[in-house]
């Protein structure tokens, strides 16, 4: 028998999971978040006003998380970046991370969005099988200027 996934907002009772697959995102790419980063965070998702979140669950657990957040553009109307795409290990290759990223969609057209766009490792292999089928890789490369440093 075949499970279902749910797609849906992030709810209040969702906290304690949610940190799980929080840190196991934050795991994967190796970056340390103190622990008041994470209530400060889902606070901030709470709200709901900068930032969003949505789940996918399996037979009632959450499984898999996305952030995203809408932001202004100066060639074109807003654009959604989604920023955090994370489903547990357990879970991947039933559909959550492809829900969760059509969620995301639906979301960008309903306010009108020009764009939905993410980043992810370049040696992420197995994300990137998924974005190459739902997405289409336009070549750009990211930095990060470290603003920690004093010229």
């Amino acid at each position: 028998m075949t499970s279902v996934i749910d797609i849906g907002p992030l709810r209040a009772e969702d906290r304690a999971a949610w940190e799980v697959l929080a840190r196991g995102y934050k795991s994967f790419y190796r970056t340390d978040v103190p622990d008041e980063g994470y209530e400060e965070t889902w606070r901030r998702l709470m709200d709901g006003r900068e930032v969003h979140g949505v789940g996918a669950w399996l037979d009632g657990r959450l499984v898999g998380i996305a952030h995203y957040l809408f932001h202004v553009t100066f060639w074109s109307a807003e654009s959604c970046y989604l920023q955090d795409l994370f489903v547990g290990e357990a879970a991947r290759g039933q559909g959550a991370a492809r829900g969760l990223i059509e969620r995301v969609a639906e979301e960008s057209r309903r306010r009108g969005a020009a764009r939905l766009y993410w980043t992810t490792k370049q040696d992420n292999a197995s994300a990137r099988a998924l974005y190459d089928k739902v997405a289409r890789f336009n070549g750009f490369v990211r930095y990060d200027y470290p603003l920690d440093r004093i010229s």
